[in-house]
């Protein structure tokens, strides 16, 4: 038996950024590592730039993730202003284009998924950092916002953490019940679980997506396996590097 710390994550918007090169910063559909552990590390009151605390807080947690929902894909775009090099030159810094004497702007966009629910099971790891049932506590009064990749992005509705014990990922995700969010919307009901007829009829429910990390016991067969650049190496440089992850697909009954 493992114990695993379980919150639903909902909002308009979510952004689970992936490799941001030039003018494009696309979204993943799922949540990425480095946004649930900066959602840990401001429930926490861990500041981003404290290298050691945050390479702390990454050793000591694992995460799985059931996307129940992938949202709508929104795309925004923005202007911004860059500095125009002389010639032969090369900008090695954002801080060295905004010194620049002359000028240009460039068009980027910026991608994010519109009503995306994911429900995701926190792992300790070796007993390493705060115990989950004080994460839950953090989660329920965080320090700093909470939000869904960007700060652009926050929550519509509490996480609920909940600690439970379960035989796996897959039984840990069968074993937690959220509220229905469409009744709660609609009749302020909160004792009917997710996912409702009115929940699949206001997320479009199809297939169901799971995603955990080495070391973490599934409970069900991977469809396959994919890279991600999301494992934080250093939160004041802003560096990432890749690691493996695992993904099962399940066709949603009823």
């Amino acid at each position: 038996m493992a114990e695993y710390l379980m919150m639903r994550l909902y909002g308009p918007m979510a952004s689970w950024g992936e490799i941001a090169v030039g003018e494009t910063r696309r979204s993943s559909v799922q949540p990425s590592r480095s946004a649930l552990l900066g959602l840990l590390g401001a429930a926490l009151g861990i500041d981003r730039n404290d290298e050691s605390k945050q390479q702390s807080l990454s050793d000591a947690y694992r995460f799985g993730v059931k996307l129940e929902a992938a949202g709508t894909p929104l795309r925004d775009y923005h202007t911004i202003q860059v500095g125009r090099p002389p010639r032969k030159v090369t900008f090695r810094s954002r801080r060295q284009e905004l010194m620049a004497d002359k000028i240009d702007t460039m068009l980027s966009s910026r991608d994010y998924r519109c009503d995306s629910l994911a429900i995701v099971a926190v792992e300790r790891v070796d007993q390493a950092g705060e115990e989950l049932k004080r994460l839950a506590e953090a989660l329920r009064r965080p320090v700093y916002p909470l939000y869904l990749g960007r700060k652009s992005c926050p929550l519509a509705l509490p996480v609920d953490p909940k600690v439970v014990q379960a035989n796996g990922l897959l039984n840990a995700f069968q074993s937690v019940q959220f509220p229905s969010l469409a009744e709660m919307s609609r009749k302020h009901e909160f004792d009917k679980p997710w996912p409702s007829k009115g929940d699949q009829w206001m997320f479009r429910l199809g297939q169901v997506r799971y995603y955990w990390e080495e070391g973490m016991e599934p409970g069900m067969a991977a469809s396959f396996e994919a890279m991600r650049t999301d494992q934080p190496v250093s939160r004041s440089r802003w560096q990432f590097e890749r690691r493996k992850e695992w993904v099962a697909l399940e066709e949603r009954q009823g």
